[in-house]
Order: C-alpha cells, then sequence, then structure tokens
C-alpha cells in the first residue's frame, strides 16, 4: 500500500473529481497538506440547537427547522430576494415560533433549499416588525443518511467557503481523508507534537468529540508553526554569519571629531547602541543588528555614528528610505553634520541625484536615496554598510538587491514603529537587537487630546494663538480628496476653507499623488517657515522633523491605527517648545473612543505597541509587510509569548542536535525554500 505523505498531490487522490480538485486549486489547495491544514473557523455542537422561538439579541444562534413557505420577491425594481420561512420541529403551521430568511440578489437559492427540507441555520436574528429575521444566514439542508452522520448529533465543524465544493462535501472529504491508515507524516515533527501524533491532533481539531479539546489541538499547531517560522529564523541566521564578514570600524578619529562637533551629548541609550553597532563592526562576523527606538528617540544620530566608522575605514555606506521626503530630511541631517567633517555625501531618489561638492573630489563615500538606489546606475566602489530605514516599509527582494551591490556589507535595519516585546523574537529573531528606549533631553512635551465635534471656531482660535506665537502646525486628513464611497474629510477639500480660516498666515498642502519636486518645495518652504500650515495626509507619517511646528489636528483620527497616529504625533514635539495633538473624531464607536483613549494617556511607543495588540490582534498590529507573517494561521497565538518562546527553544534543539537538518530532509527542504535577504 503506498503511504500518502503531506506533499501528496490532491490530483492524485482517487476521492476526488476532477471538477473539485479544479476547485481546490483555485483556493490554493494543491497538496494533502494544504487540505488537511483548512482548519475550522467555528464550531456548531448539533447535539443541542437553540430552542424556537427564537430570542432576538446581539449573538447569533443555530437553529434546525423545517422550511413551510418560501418565495421569490423584488425590491428596489429590477433586484430580487429570496424568502424561507422556517418552524422548529415539532411546531404547528398555527405556532407563532417562525423564522424568516432571506438572501437578497441571490436568486438561485430557491434550487438548494426549498418547501420541505429540513435544514440547520445559523445567524443574528433581528425584529422586523412582528417578525423575526435572519438576512444571509449560513444555512446547511440536513438529509437521511441512513446511519450516523457527520453533519448532526455532533460537534459539527464549519469551514470557510470554497467555491464550487459545498460545505457539507468538504466535511465529509476531510473526515474521509483523516479515517485513512495511508496517511504518513514522515520525520521532523516529533519536537513539536510530543506524545500525540499529528493524525491525532488533526481529527481533534476538525472533528473534536468535546469542544475542551480544540484549544489544546489548535495550540499544537500554533506551535508547529511557530517552530519552521522559528527553525527558518535561526537557519537564515546562521547562514548569514557562515559568511565571511569584513573587519571595520578599527579607527575612530573621525567620529571623536563628530562627537565634539555635536552641541549636545548622546542619550545613554545611543551610546549603548552604538557600541553595540561597534563591536559588529569589528568582528570578523558580518553585522545582521535591528535599531528599534521610538519616534524622536535619536536613530538617525546612531546610523550617522556607524556610518561614520565605515567611511573612516575605508569603505561606503548607503542608506535606503522609503520615501523620497525621508530619503531628503536624511540629506539635509547629514550634510548639516558631516559637510564640516570633510564626508562626501549623496543624494539619488527617483526625480534627482545631488551631491554635496567639497573641494575634496571623489566618489561619494555616504549615499542616501529611496528605491532609485535599487535601479539607478550607482557605482558603489566598495559597500561596507547598508542601513535600511523604515525597513517593514521594504521587502525582502528589495532589501537584497541593495545588500547585494556590496561584498558581504554589514546590515542595520532601523524601524521607528515600536514592536510589542512578545513579537519582537518572532519578527525579528534573526537579528541583534539594539533598543534606545529613552529621548534627547530639551524635548517639548506633547500634550494629546481627543475631541468629538468640535467646533471649528474654537479650533481656528486655538491655530491662531499658536501661530501667532511664531509656531507652525499640521492639520492631518485621511484622504486626499472626498469621496462618495467614505465618509471622511480630505486634504484636497479643505485646504481652501482652511487658508481663509486662517487669513494672514500661509497655508500649504502636501500629499502622496504630488510630483517630487511640487513635495520639495512644500516642504522647503514650511522648514524654512515661509508656510505656517500644512494640511496633508499621512504623507507626513514618516521623514518630517521642523522643530519649530507644535501642534497636529489629526480629523477622522477614529479611521487611523495606533501605530499609525503615534508615527505622526511624532511630527511634533520636536522643539523646545509645548507641543499640542488634537484627535478630532465623531465618537460613535466605542473602540474608537478606546484606541484614541490609549494616545491621550502616554506617548510611551511601546506600551502604545502593547495596547495596539490587546486590541486589535496580532494580525491587525503586524499588517502584511513582514516577510512570513503574512500568511501565518494562527496569529492569535503571537500574543502567548510562552508559546513563542517554546518554539525558539525547540528549533534551536532542533537546530544544535542537526546543525545542516541532514537527519530531516524533508525540514531542510522547507528551509531552504525560505532562505531569503537578512
Amino acid at each position: 500500500m503506498n503511504k500518502w505523505t503531506p506533499d501528496f498531490p490532491l490530483s492524485s487522490l482517487e476521492l476526488f473529481q476532477q471538477k473539485e480538485v479544479q476547485a481546490l486549486a483555485e483556493a490554493n489547495l494543491h497538496v494533502l497538506e494544504d487540505l488537511l491544514n483548512w482548519f475550522p473557523r467555528r464550531y456548531e455542537d448539533r447535539r443541542a440547537f437553540d430552542a424556537f422561538p427564537v430570542q432576538v439579541g446581539g449573538e447569533a444562534v443555530c437553529v434546525r427547522g423545517v422550511v413551510v413557505d418560501s418565495a421569490r420577491r423584488r425590491f428596489g425594481g429590477r433586484r430580487q430576494f429570496y424568502e424561507i420561512v422556517v418552524e422548529g420541529a415539532g411546531d404547528s403551521l398555527l405556532s407563532s415560533s417562525r423564522l424568516t430568511c432571506r438572501w437578497f440578489n441571490m436568486p438561485y437559492l430557491h434550487r438548494m433549499v426549498a418547501v420541505g427540507h429540513e435544514v440547520v441555520l445559523y445567524g443574528k436574528p433581528k425584529e422586523q416588525g412582528s417578525r423575526v429575521v435572519i438576512d444571509h444566514p449560513e444555512f446547511e439542508v440536513v438529509q437521511d443518511d441512513g446511519g450516523p452522520s457527520i453533519h448532526l448529533e455532533r460537534i459539527v465543524p464549519i469551514y470557510r467557503n470554497i467555491s464550487g465544493i459545498p460545505p457539507r462535501r468538504l466535511r465529509e472529504l476531510l473526515h474521509e481523508l483523516l479515517g485513512r491508515s495511508e496517511m504518513d507524516w514522515g520525520e521532523g515533527w516529533s519536537p513539536v507534537f510530543g506524545g500525540h501524533s499529528k493524525g491525532e491532533m488533526l481529527r481533534e481539531v476538525h472533528f473534536p468529540e468535546e469542544m475542551e479539546r480544540v484549544p489544546l489541538a489548535r495550540r499544537k499547531f500554533a506551535l508547529e508553526e511557530f517552530f519552521l517560522l522559528q527553525l527558518r529564523v535561526l537557519w537564515r541566521r546562521r547562514k548569514f554569519r557562515a559568511q565571511p564578514g569584513r573587519i571595520q570600524g578599527r579607527k575612530t578619529a573621525l567620529l571623536r571629531s563628530f562627537y565634539e562637533s555635536l552641541p549636545f551629548d548622546l542619550t545613554g541609550a545611543q551610546k549603548r547602541s552604538v557600541h553595540e553597532i561597534t563591536s559588529d563592526l569589528r568582528s570578523e562576523l558580518p553585522m545582521n543588528r535591528l535599531l528599534q527606538g521610538d519616534v524622536g528617540s535619536g536613530k538617525t544620530f546612531v546610523a550617522m555614528c556607524a556610518m561614520i566608522l565605515v567611511v573612516e575605514s575605508g569603505s561606503q555606506a548607503a542608506l535606503m528610505a522609503p520615501t523620497q521626503i525621508l530619503a531628503e530630511q536624511h540629506y539635509l541631517t547629514f550634510s548639516k553634520w558631516l559637510c564640516r567633517l570633510g564626508v562626501r555625501v549623496a543624494l539619488v531618489t527617483g526625480s534627482r541625484k545631488k551631491r554635496i561638492h567639497l573641494e575634496l573630489e571623489g566618489d561619494p563615500q555616504i549615499v542616501i536615496g529611496t528605491h532609485a538606489l535599487l535601479y539607478d546606475s550607482v557605482d558603489f566602489r566598495d559597500l561596507g554598510l547598508v542601513v535600511i530605514d523604515e525597513q517593514h516599509k521594504f521587502g525582502v527582494t528589495q532589501r537584497s538587491r541593495l545588500i547585494q551591490q556590496g561584498i558581504m556589507p554589514d546590515v542595520l535595519v532601523m524601524t521607528a514603529t515600536p514592536i510589542p516585546r512578545t513579537l519582537t523574537l518572532t519578527m525579528y529573531g534573526d537579528l541583534d537587537v539594539s533598543v534606545i528606549d529613552e529621548l534627547p533631553a530639551g524635548r517639548g512635551k506633547i500634550i494629546t487630546g481627543m475631541r468629538q465635534k468640535p467646533k471649528v471656531s474654537d479650533v481656528t482660535a486655538f491655530l491662531r494663538e499658536q501661530l501667532g506665537s511664531g509656531r507652525q502646525a499640521y492639520i492631518v486628513y485621511p484622504l486626499v480628496e472626498n469621496s462618495d464611497a467614505v465618509r471622511a474629510s480630505s486634504a484636497k477639500g479643505e485646504i481652501d476653507k482652511w487658508s481663509k480660516r486662517l487669513r494672514g498666515y500661509e497655508v500649504g498642502l502636501l500629499h502622496g499623488q504630488m510630483d517630487p519636486g511640487e513635495k520639495d518645495e512644500v516642504m522647503s518652504r514650511f522648514r524654512a517657515n515661509e508656510i505656517q500650515v500644512l494640511v496633508a495626509t499621512t504623507v507626513v507619517e514618516v521623514g518630517v522633523d521642523v522643530p519649530n511646528a507644535n501642534v497636529m489636528i489629526i480629523y477622522n483620527a477614529e479611521r487611523f491605527g495606533l501605530a499609525q497616529l503615534h508615527q505622526m504625533r511624532g511630527r511634533i514635539g520636536r522643539g523646545a517648545h509645548q507641543s499640542y495633538c488634537v484627535l478630532v473624531t465623531e465618537g460613535k464607536n466605542e473602540e474608537s473612543r478606546q484606541k484614541l483613549e490609549v494616545l491621550e494617556s502616554t506617548t510611551d511607543g511601546f506600551r502604545i505597541a502593547e495596547e495596539d495588540l490587546a486590541l486589535r490582534g496580532p494580525g491587525e498590529v503586524l499588517g502584511t509587510a513582514q516577510s512570513g507573517m503574512s500568511d501565518l494561521r494562527f496569529v492569535e497565538f503571537l500574543a502567548d509569548a510562552g508559546l513563542v518562546r517554546e518554539a525558539r527553544q525547540l528549533a534551536e534543539k532542533v537546530l544544535t542536535s542537526d546543525p545542516e537538518l541532514a537527519g530531516s530532509p524533508g525540514l531542510r527542504e522547507k528551509m531552504e525554500e525560505g532562505l531569503g535577504a537578512p
């Protein structure tokens, strides 16, 4: 008898019809493991249904009944809906415990469910006149299976829909597969499942005898997923560190001159980070370090120190930023501090190339740019250090392409997006981490307040008061221009109104759809205080550093995530002035109010990240930009620090006992597939 391995093609199994194989392929399910990992999204306990008459409330109900009436009806002209009336078992036609179900614009349903059918329904009931109605309920027609059924009288798995395969058929296929003796899970899984077999855990998660068993089974599979993730992270780290690095950073005269030129002292956290980076540069192993710090914590100066050390070692350094505004800001900062030291700095963006010309001409020693560094003809003589700012905005391929322009350069990636401590090990497990956890002295305090539909006159008066003191302000909107589909204000729609309200002051417009030259001009004028108020979109989220700006008004604040709001707020409070961030909201949604209250209570990015994790869950916090994060099946377990640590320890144990995974070719193949750039 041939054994079925996890990578066995579904098209080779006699259980499936050709049209079913095609439907599964369209859902990106190609091999046996793909289908068995299509876990239930919820369960229905069909041993005890909710009772008729159905009570209206906020919770969804699961009921079983008989269709006693049906009709196709019209509304709004040519649009249709299909309606059925269901009674509980044992009720009479005169019974008041009836339930009406409706499906709009789905007229074909009359061929699937009709009078006389016994059905199981799941949905939220609501009152409509004298009727109890469920719109678009999930449903399943009960069939007489002639014996014990996997669809009734038990805990029944409910799966995400796969177009072309009815829910009953999908359930039957999975039940059949899990009962087969041909399954062979191969090697490599014992450290994860311990005393349990993978087949046993799969049966528990798909067809549990008791609901209490499901969390344990799901946790085992979460551990498996995180184990593979951690193993890949450690595998990539080992492969990276196995390559010959370069020894840099031994000479420090230029760095000392830089320190002496600064009118302020670096913070203890900055100095600690510089020391850690210096140790990496002097090591024979290639550096692969994350510099993590809150907005305004001074990561740029730490990166500058690293680049100075590399320049004095005779190599070049490159800094890649995700936006032209941020690249321009870095260029201005580096030019201000390094020009006087004789360091040659160049800027390369999609729209322009610029270089500081010194008496000592030659190749640029530091190149700052956007994605243009990847594509323009930037001829690096000897690229020794790659710095990637806001690294989560770049893909693995982009980072790799820049790194490959040097011969095993050291790598420093930076992020101003605080990551909850429980997630750092998972997201950055292949990197050494330096954290800047204190802000420079002399920064103005930021007062944050949430305001529900404030009067325009009050906001205008407050702005005029601050502008009259010589300060500048941002007014941020979620949209570039008005939209019929989204109920929110826009920068273009409000710019003229603010120009009139703030007559006597210059009001500028900045958004992502402007061409680079226009953005440059607006930002230059804002930095020079020729523009006092900047009406903008989230394009100001990163890279804008105007210490004189001390006010930010964010409209429709509920539409932004906590991390994004915190990033935008970081554009103020960069000077010595008292700063104000006003979060303007409709205030209707309680969850949105809770989110904004977090920002009112703290400016600590790490605490905000933890609150964001609790409010939205790891999936929303991570987003999809992180390589390997977007397709996690058990995102909710990322907040389980114990599970993440256990996965890490198991991965370390496996690699310690078998560094090349020679005894686990299946695992090795998975690791090679996931081998990418640092």
